[in-house]
């Protein structure tokens, strides 16, 4: 067979479509790509643009066929490279929108994996495209994990702020990695020693994007079965480690046999062996969690197995682990109440999700863009005139500098109540610490407060945050009486 070239015109096409195909989605990066393949604007919602991608993309693949270029095998060397580039991309175009769709009707049959009616028909086009039959199934299933990691994280992960933006784009980093190409060769099928910390306040949205993380992992395709080979419906585990008393943690997670303690009655499945090897667990406010098992946790991370409570048994864990806390780690750390070779087995990726209050301060219509998408939920569709409505009574009962202490889980829960009562009283109790902590930070920088003041300040933001005189004075170093002197002053 006679090896074709590419002419230069047509290198420049596909490296401007390579690079839209490799920029994170979410990233200003993808916005720079697209733009050197099509003309669009800015108003331009995704969809419109995405088609005018696709129609560029076809065009070009149309030419290649009609001047007999429709085999890689036709192409040597970089050109080689190219043309699979060309050809992938394009098999990915035909499919996208149907595998939304399967999203979808996954979503609702839950954990029986579903039948994928044109999966013969897209793996028939890359074969015939030179791709193997098992570089075809690859590619599939590759295919079916990023549609599913961008569904998921740009359904999920609301908000147009920087911050809300540099999220998105860091969780897809986390499914796909900043390579998309490494990926596909080399790391797709090792991304559970890549564990994840995710760090930010109550309800800020830490699970959600554990969620997004767990159900975008790669999962092959079944030919046989014409289906993929585990619903990603089961494939996240959540655990919030916080609501078990200490002494049943390890048996929450690591299971136990019948008779290892008292009330072992029978055999109890953990939520480890709950994983799947397409999936990730949540082990939610990890910072709870007692120094003897964060060293059985770090045993399974270093080495993938663990034994249930009560027997010798090794069984390995072939999941991914994501973590999560709304304390200080750093203060933990220090206090040696968190392990450090324990952190540092656990940071392989560091995502922080920002605070509500961050979120509306660098983009007030964060705030309009969340009750939008959260009426939808609650009431099933959207209402018209409720949003402003809901809008309205908001920023006339809610103060411009409202800290949200409780953060999207607490405006979820003021959009109910006014829903049902048009009225929504703040939680000042929790928002106290938040204004001593501001007004002492607002104080260092002015220079007007006295040392005095200064350690009044701070000794009672810690006894508003621990409720306890003993706590303070062990923090500060200070004795009882003189902690509570500063205290009640």
């Amino acid at each position: 067979m006679k090896t074709l070239i590419i002419t230069n015109a047509d290198r420049q096409f596909i490296a401007n479509v390579i690079g839209v195909m490799h920029a994170n989605p979410f990233s200003d990066a993808r916005d720079a790509a697209d733009r050197n393949l099509i003309d669009f604007d800015p108003s331009e919602t995704y969809t419109q643009r995405y088609d005018k991608i696709n129609q560029a993309i076809s065009r070009g693949v149309a030419r290649f066929l009609s001047e007999g270029k429709d085999s890689i095998h036709k192409f040597a060397g970089q050109d080689r490279q190219l043309i699979e580039s060309l050809f992938l991309y394009h098999s990915y175009n035909q499919v996208f929108l149907k595998f939304d769709e399967l999203i979808e009707t996954q979503l609702k049959d839950g954990d029986r994996s579903c039948g994928v009616p044109f999966a013969a028909e897209s793996l028939a086009l890359m074969q015939r495209f030179g791709f193997t039959r098992q570089e075809a199934l690859h590619f599939f299933a590759l295919f079916f994990q990023l549609r599913r990691a961008y569904y998921f994280i740009m359904h999920g992960i609301v908000g147009r702020s920087h911050c809300m933006k540099d999220l998105r784009e860091s969780l897809w980093n986390n499914v796909i990695t900043s390579d998309i190409v490494f990926y596909a060769r080399s790391l797709w099928d090792r991304m559970e020693d890549y564990s994840t910390l995710l760090l930010g306040g109550t309800g800020s949205g830490k699970g959600i994007s554990a969620r997004a993380i767990g159900q975008s992992a790669y999962i092959p395709f079944d030919e046989g079965r014409n289906c993929f080979s585990e619903s990603f419906a089961r494939t996240f585990v959540y655990m919030n480690l916080s609501q078990f008393p200490e002494q049943l943690i390890e048996s929450e997670l690591f299971g136990h046999k019948k008779g290892s303690f008292t009330g072992a009655v029978a055999d109890y499945e953990g939520a480890l062996s709950r994983c799947s090897r397409h999936g990730a667990i949540l082990l939610d406010e990890i910072g709870e969690v007692p120094v003897p098992v964060q060293i059985k946790l770090l045993h399974v991370l270093e080495d993938r197995v663990y034994s249930p409570v009560g027997s010798h048994e090794k069984k390995r864990f072939p999941g991914r682990i994501i973590a999560a806390t709304n304390r200080p780690l750093d203060r933990l750390r220090s206090e040696k109440a968190f392990r450090d070779d324990f952190y540092y087995r656990l940071c392989s990726d560091v995502i922080k999700v920002p605070t509500l209050r961050q979120r509306i301060q660098e983009d007030p219509v964060e705030l309009d863009d969340l009750v939008n998408h959260m009426l939808k939920r609650i009431v099933g569709a959207q209402v018209e005139g409720m949003a402003a409505n809901v809008l309205g009574e908001i920023r006339g009962q809610v103060p411009a500098d409202y800290a949200w202490p409780g953060n999207v889980r607490e405006l979820e829960q003021c959009i109910r109540r006014i829903v049902l009562k048009r009225k929504y009283e703040i939680d000042r109790l929790e928002s106290a610490p938040r204004d001593r902590e501001e007004r002492i930070i607002a104080g260092i920088r002015e220079g007007s407060l006295d040392a005095q003041q200064l350690l009044s300040n701070y000794c009672k933001l810690l006894y508003e945050r621990s409720g306890s005189y003993e706590a303070v004075a062990k923090r500060t170093a200070l004795d009882r009486r003189t902690a509570k002197r500063y205290i009640v002053s």
